[in-house]
């Protein structure tokens, strides 16, 4: 009995089909099928540069995070007169930022981001060439980093 219902269903199915194909000239059917291609393409064109989009924002978000961090160890570093450790932790917080802009296009958040990697690298000579780094310089910096990262 289901087998038979089945047979039935599927033979109006393919009769149903074939009478609203007929109905429609092929003219209108292949324009139809040629613009849900095109929507289709411009829908995951817009997915993948969403995507895309997201993923750029990630990195940049991550490597400020990791340069933000490095740059807290360092002022704790020269609060304790540690000079070398401060300088090499400046020096990660500067390749952390570089990693975030590489590859990227230039645009106010990674001309803001270069920015800061010039600073930081700034702060890192002053400390290996054995200058006064005053703190209120730190804290603009991070202050910089935590305004990026609220954008």
């Amino acid at each position: 009995m289901v087998k038979f219902f089945a047979v039935v269903l599927l033979l109006v199915g393919a009769f149903g089909a074939g009478y609203y194909l007929g109905q429609r000239p092929v003219g209108t059917l292949q324009r139809t099928v040629a613009e849900l291609q095109q929507s289709l393409k411009d829908m995951s064109r817009n997915v993948l540069d969403t995507t895309l989009g997201i993923e750029r924002d990630l990195r940049r978000r991550q490597g400020l995070v990791d340069a933000k961090s490095r740059l807290v160890q360092a002022k704790a570093h020269l609060a304790d007169r540690n000079f070398g450790d401060a300088a090499k932790e400046i020096a990660e917080a500067i390749t952390a930022v570089e990693t975030a802009t590489k590859g990227t296009k230039s645009d106010d958040a990674t001309n803001a981001l270069r920015d800061i990697a010039g600073s930081l690298l700034e702060v890192k000579l002053e400390i290996v060439t054995g200058k006064q780094v005053s703190m209120k310089k730190l804290d603009d910096l991070q202050q910089n980093m935590n305004q990026l990262l609220n954008k």
